[in-house]
């Protein structure tokens, strides 16, 4: 694996180029505000009636409607939520002049054919491995997020250097994108987002909450367990990986990990984890996703609900009265 870097890469592919982002939400917002800060030609398009148009134009952005912002641009960035980009392209695609360049900043509807980008597109992916908010953050401080670099289509012979470009534009080069392809970031970011950072981290936590909490534990002092120590964990690993982790928290802390991490994350789990992964292979859960939208986000709606109703959130929302001292 090589990290390319700001330094190595030519801005000249976007110069005198109009780049057109498509959505303001996580990932709109930052990557246009960004582009921006970088001196991009840029123009937001937004669906008629769109509740971000206000905080757009306060920005300093000018928006345009979606068929007429793509029409003129050069770089359509599709950042929209991805079980309606297959409706999103269908209604911009006869406004795309040959040759612009597609990007995605996920691999999803390209891979698992929700869209089927028409021959003569340049088609490329760049994916802050990141949110948004993150992203924004640091472009500000004069630092990057990593992110993933690939080409689908390239019609132009250009593609590659557009990818580049536009990952060293929102000021992910700086520190280092990453060549990888639609599929390999479209598996990986599904299958994480499923079982472990976004689906298997917070069962878990509610999990050892709830063990606790039924064992006798007061509520509170349960989530400060459980919950609680969540970010120094994560701060540890981000400054020294799992293994230095380890060789810095207490002989205690230490040893219950070693003899209680295996008998939670044992073999029937990784073979449950298998299964999820092959879910999201398959283009399984891609079908999911549609079908979920399609029906009004159902699941969605009532996960939520079960969410905010649970008792870890109780014990939460004290814990936050009494840190303000409410």
């Amino acid at each position: 694996m090589k990290l390319t870097r700001e330094s190595e890469i030519d801005p000249a592919p976007l110069e005198g180029k109009r780049v057109a982002i498509l959505g303001y939400g996580n990932q709109g917002r930052a990557q246009s505000l960004n582009l921006k800060d970088s001196g991009i030609d840029l123009i937001v398009g937004l669906r008629e009636g769109s509740p971000s148009r206000g905080e757009a134009e306060a920005a300093g952005l000018q928006v345009q409607p979606l068929a007429e912002a793509g029409s003129g641009a050069d770089v359509v960035m599709l950042l929209a939520p991805d079980e309606i980009l297959g409706d999103l392209y269908a209604q911009i695609e006869p406004q795309l002049r040959p040759g612009v360049a597609l990007g995605f900043s996920h691999g999803l509807a390209v891979h698992f054919a929700l869209i089927e980008p028409r021959e003569d597109l340049d088609v490329f992916l760049v994916a802050p491995k990141g949110p948004g908010t993150a992203l924004r953050s640091l472009f500000q401080a004069g630092k990057g997020m990593v992110a993933l670099w690939a080409v689908a289509q390239n019609r132009s012979g250009s593609a590659r250097d557009i990818a580049l470009a536009y990952g060293r534009a929102i000021g992910c080069a700086r520190a280092g994108l990453i060549k990888s392809s639609f599929e390999e970031e479209a598996v990986a970011d599904l299958f994480n987002e499923n079982a472990v950072v976004w689906g298997g981290v917070p069962e878990l936590l509610r999990a050892g909450f709830e063990t606790l909490v039924e064992a006798g534990i007061s509520p509170e002092v349960a989530y400060l367990e459980c919950v609680g120590e969540l970010k120094l964990l994560s701060e540890l690993i981000e400054a020294r990986g799992l293994a230095g982790m380890r060789e810095v928290i207490s002989n205690t802390a230490e040893l219950g990990a070693v003899l209680g991490g295996p008998q939670v994350i044992d073999r029937d789990a990784r073979e449950r984890m298998l299964t999820v992964l092959e879910s999201v292979k398959s283009g399984e859960f891609a079908q999911q996703l549609r079908d979920e939208a399609r029906a009004g986000y159902p699941l969605l709606r009532a996960a939520r609900a079960s969410a905010r109703s649970a008792s870890i959130e109780d014990a939460f929302e004290k814990l936050q009265r009494l840190e303000r001292g409410a």
